[in-house]
């Protein structure tokens, strides 16, 4: 089978399926994303040669931008695992048929080279290098292959990633360990104990001199294709998607949820999928994230004076949760959604669980970051807002918004940054729960004052928190009236 036919395939897949129109939306929002970075990077391509010429005149552009490639590598690799996944494709139906694997791994690869993320560093260097090539005396030469290795580095970042993806995939530590290994190679560059930014530096600038030595980047290129190719191939098999995993089954009776009543089922059933399932257990390190967050910005000096961001950060730092869990509701449940539907409920018990789990998170944060007291009080005073806020406020607000998810999530995929299930909802839903308070809460405290501005963000949250049974009703009629559009689209989405 030839590699046309693996394009007509995917093809017909992608315009035959009931749901390409309906994420046409987000496509057409991405694609805006997408110019916006390279309209960026051909800004910074044009204007990073003035800029460094006004600011370092003795020094040459050419040689401060080779040496930042290091930096750039690390926070393209980053970037590369949060949002770029291996292109996939249906399988397992050609793997009944004669078609040689290597062609099908081949085409999922190649495919990888074709990524946005590969092509977009052009629209920076290839500016830069005209800009060079006209106005310094570095001749074409030097400059084209200091620019084909740099997008050869982009290549080796590019698969790099997926094995990177593929061994962290193998553990239950979500993103930490992307996280810790660029932070070590940083540190390391920092103190000089390595100085990888000088290695990386010459090794580029060895290859403009001696155009020959690029077919070491290429070797290494080619190794880690041929290592991606390896693994992929191994995992090519019909019963690689059932064979047995042999595990420790590891029991909670959970019976302290009981005090709960009748919602107790639902929310040990909670409490389990983030427990057990890896996509699930990628919000319990975002509690850390948000119990964290404010250390970023209150230890500044300059923050103690934008007070509008005291709501922001309070209302992220007490939410985390709320907003990482809550935006997937109920999408969590949508591999067994039909099955949980047919049970005799009442749905205001289920969504009665998820308000509750997400309350006490946000109690449980804020009580957890009471010691940002010593930053001063207004600081505890709006983290208290914004809790008070979370619960009567942004926690219906969220469960109204999850009555229009229609996207299945697959539990047993990778955790870190996953966006597979993410549509147009999950991105509109952070403009009330993150923007509205800070809007409220900075244009109160800009015409009135800080204690008005606090105040008015605790009254939302008691009239949400007095008013719970009656907006609960309008949420549970608004869910019964999608039930049956939310099992179908979870049964078809795939």
């Amino acid at each position: 089978m030839k590699i046309k036919h693996f394009v007509n395939l995917e093809w017909k897949q992608y315009f035959r399926s009931p749901y390409w129109q309906k994420s046409i939306g987000l496509k057409i929002l991405m694609g805006f994303f997408g110019l916006y970075f390279i309209g960026m990077f051909l800004l910074m391509g044009i204007g990073i040669y003035p800029i460094l010429k006004k600011f370092y005149p003795e020094q040459d552009p050419f040689i401060i931008v080779t040496g930042f490639l290091f930096y750039w590598m690390i926070a393209d690799l980053v970037i590369r695992f949060f949002f770029q996944k291996l292109p996939v494709m249906s399988v397992k139906p050609m793997l009944t048929i004669p078609i040689k694997r290597s062609k099908i791994v081949n085409y999922v690869l190649g495919k990888s080279a074709l990524s946005f993320f590969n092509f977009l560093p052009l629209f920076a260097i290839i500016p830069f290098g005209l800009i060079l090539i006209l106005k310094e005396d570095y001749s074409s030469g030097t400059i084209v292959f200091w620019m084909l290795t740099v997008f050869i580095i982009a290549f080796i970042t590019n698969f790099l990633n997926f094995i990177v993806e593929n061994i962290i995939s193998k553990t239950e530590l979500s993103f930490l360990p992307i996280i810790a290994f660029a932070g070590m190679l940083f540190t390391l560059n920092h103190f000089e104990i390595i100085s990888f930014s000088s290695l990386l530096s010459k090794a580029v600038l060895s290859i403009t001199e001696n155009p020959v030595l690029i077919l070491v980047p290429i070797i290494i290129l080619a190794s880690l294709y041929y290592y991606n190719y390896k693994i992929l191939k191994s995992k090519l098999y019909i019963d690689a998607s059932v064979k047995n995993k042999i595990k420790e089954a590891n029991t909670s009776e959970l019976a302290w949820t009981n005090r709960f009543g009748d919602i107790a089922p639902f929310l040990q059933l909670d409490l389990k999928l983030l427990w057990r399932n890896k996509r699930a257990k990628s919000t319990l390190p975002i509690l850390v994230i948000g119990l964290l967050y404010g250390l970023f910005f209150y230890p500044q000096p300059k923050f103690a004076e934008t007070e509008f961001m005291f709501a922001f950060i309070g209302v992220f730092s007490t939410g985390a949760f709320l907003i990482n869990f809550g935006q997937f509701i109920p999408a969590w449940d949508s591999g067994y959604y039909k099955m949980l539907m047919s049970q005799n409920f009442k749905y205001k018990q289920y969504l009665k669980s998820k308000f509750t789990l997400m309350a006490i998170s946000v109690i449980t944060l804020f009580v957890l970051g009471i010691p940002y007291v010593y930053f001063g009080w207004k600081i505890l005073a709006a983290h208290f807002a914004a809790a008070i806020y979370n619960v009567g406020v942004n926690s219906h607000v969220i469960l109204f918004g999850g009555s229009f998810n229609r996207k299945k999530i697959n539990l047993d995929e990778r955790a870190a940054f996953n966006f597979q299930g993410t549509g147009a909802v999950q991105w509109l839903i952070g403009i009330p729960l993150l923007v509205f308070p800070m809007l409220i809460f900075g244009l109160i405290n800009w015409l009135i004052g800080f204690e008005v501005a606090v105040g008015v963000l605790v009254f939302l949250g008691l009239i949400g928190i007095v008013f719970h049974q009656k907006i609960m009703k309008i949420i549970v009629k608004k869910y019964a009236v999608s039930k049956h559009k939310m099992i179908e689209a979870f049964n078809k989405e795939t």
